[in-house]
């Protein structure tokens, strides 16, 4: 990997980096759609391309169970299985250490998975999941955690936070004997749960280990804890990472969410799933298309959208009418949000390099809460690297939004 920080903002601490992978460039900061199974749901190889998407997100733990490590070395690595020629980013299979924790019993040695199709048991250590990850060939791979969810509190936590720096020690060791070294770039990924200690102790000893890691993750997070507790925990972990390494902050998605994250000085976030919902991502807010004010609505999702969905003028009522029987409705709304997501983050990237990148940030709050009210989190995080969207305004702050992980407003 080659990693050149090339821009920063002169007011926050945003800044764009060229990185280099084994397929290809990657400008940060970016979003990287998720493809759990091998596939962008709905959306071929060919069409992410197209969309201008440079780097997506396989899930481990799902794909050693199926298609398994065999097909996928067979196959000669999970690039040429899905047809997709650009970067691919690998979790480590940690996530589901939380998601699937009812079928999971953690060890020293690793965690013990039942598994949810068969009951198989599967032991999941870290140099399987160096292994495995090897057999998908992803370009960033990442070392298995000990993750435990962001709610829990007590010496679970701090046990956690010490086993994934022991983990990361046996993930370094692996995979520097693997000969994968020279194209598979390993992050380590910062644990701690919420407590501000905890995180700068894992901080300093995933720093001292750099020599054996390519970049750094920023995991445990968006698991239903308080924003405004969320966002100083990553622009804690943010400020004390290494300047020459790229940073990846887990687990986020909302385009809010993206923009502050990317003030505090995170490089890469993934975005939610929304489209499935019904729901289109807009400059002016997201749309909910399921709502019946949109059935006679024959304008598209937004007249200034260049996704194919936008651009080949269908309609919010045709959307409106299969979202709930057709598929093709979530592929045409999975096309538009993606793009949008892709200029979210272009806008941001040009903004920082042109000096501009406040401004950037008061007008696309300005137009995507209107006068609704702008979360509470997002302005007191922003206020923190010299960024204040209520100065000179009238706009309330949306209700209890320090604690929501959801849209506030879904009336539109």
């Amino acid at each position: 990997m080659q990693f050149e920080v090339i821009a920063k903002c002169h007011t926050t601490k945003a800044r764009v980096s060229k990185m280099t992978l084994a397929h290809g460039v990657t400008m940060l900061p970016t979003f990287m759609p998720v493809a759990t199974q091998a596939a962008i749901k709905g959306l071929t190889p060919q069409q992410m391309e197209s969309l201008g998407v440079t780097l997506i997100l396989n899930n481990t733990y799902h794909l050693n169970l199926r298609p398994g490590v065999d097909i996928l070395n067979a196959a000669d690595g999970a690039h040429k299985f899905q047809g997709w020629n650009k970067n691919l980013l690998t979790d480590s299979g940690g996530f589901q250490l939380v998601s699937l924790s009812k079928f999971t019993t953690i060890t020293e040695e690793g965690a013990l998975f039942l598994s949810p199709f068969t009951g198989e048991p599967t032991m999941l250590t870290p140099e399987e999941s160096m292994n495995i990850q090897h057999a998908i060939g992803a370009d960033i791979i990442m070392q298995l955690d000990d993750v435990v969810s962001s709610l829990t509190v007590g010496p679970r936590v701090e046990a956690a936070m010490h086993r994934s720096v022991r983990w990361l020690d046996r993930c370094i060791a692996f995979h520097q004997k693997s000969g994968k070294a020279d194209k598979q770039n390993l992050f380590a990924i910062v644990q701690g749960g919420l407590d501000p200690n905890l995180r700068d102790k894992c901080l300093e000893d995933m720093v001292e280990r750099k020599d054996g890691v390519a970049g750094y993750a920023i995991g445990g997070l968006s698991g239903g804890e308080e924003k405004d507790v969320f966002w100083r925990i990553i622009k804690q972990c943010a400020a004390k990472l290494p300047e020459e390494r790229p940073r990846y902050s887990m687990g986020i998605g909302f385009a809010e969410d993206l923009l502050v994250c990317v003030a505090l000085g995170a490089d890469c976030v993934f975005p939610t799933r929304t489209a499935r919902f019904g729901v289109a991502l807009t400059h002016n807010g997201p749309l909910n298309l399921k709502l019946s004010k949109h059935a006679k609505d024959f304008s598209p999702i937004d007249e200034n959208c260049p996704c194919p969905t936008c651009s080949s003028k269908m309609s919010r009522a045709l959307l409106n009418h299969t979202i709930t029987h057709e598929t093709s409705a979530a592929h045409a709304i999975t096309l538009h949000n993606i793009v949008f997501q892709a200029q979210v983050m272009g806008r941001a990237r040009e903004a920082i390099i042109n000096g501009t990148f406040p401004d950037y940030l008061r007008s696309f709050f300005a137009h995507y809460f209107g006068d609704a009210g702008y979360p509470g989190w997002c302005v007191n995080a922003l206020r923190t690297v010299g960024v204040d969207l209520l100065e000179g305004m009238d706009i309330p702050l949306i209700p209890g939004s320090g604690a929501k992980w959801e849209y506030a407003d879904a009336s539109r």
